[in-house]
């Protein structure tokens, strides 16, 4: 599945157009590598995502077209969540 697809389904990020423009900002990262929009996604691999002030890294536990809200937080697994202060940089 594309990443930004991915990200849309599971509702990390809203819409879908806003996921591709996140990833191809270069603020998208899976397995540390950074990733467009039309990367392709499986299960098991590590995603990072840089929202702003926040740092979210998750691991994909599931791929699917079509979930419904509730369903959606089963697709991924957070394994970090930061808020980046000012120090940091």
């Amino acid at each position: 599945m594309r990443l930004d697809k991915f990200l849309k389904v599971s509702r990390l990020i809203k819409r879908r157009t806003v996921a591709k423009e996140v990833c191809d900002g270069g603020k998208v990262s899976v397995n540390g590598r950074s990733a467009k929009a039309g990367t392709e996604v499986k299960v098991g691999d590590i995603l990072e995502l840089g929202f702003g002030s926040r740092m979210l890294k998750v691991e994909i536990l599931a791929i699917a077209d079509t979930v419904r809200a509730d369903q959606a937080r089963d697709l991924y697994k957070v394994l970090q969540d930061v808020k980046i202060t000012q120090e940091w940089f």
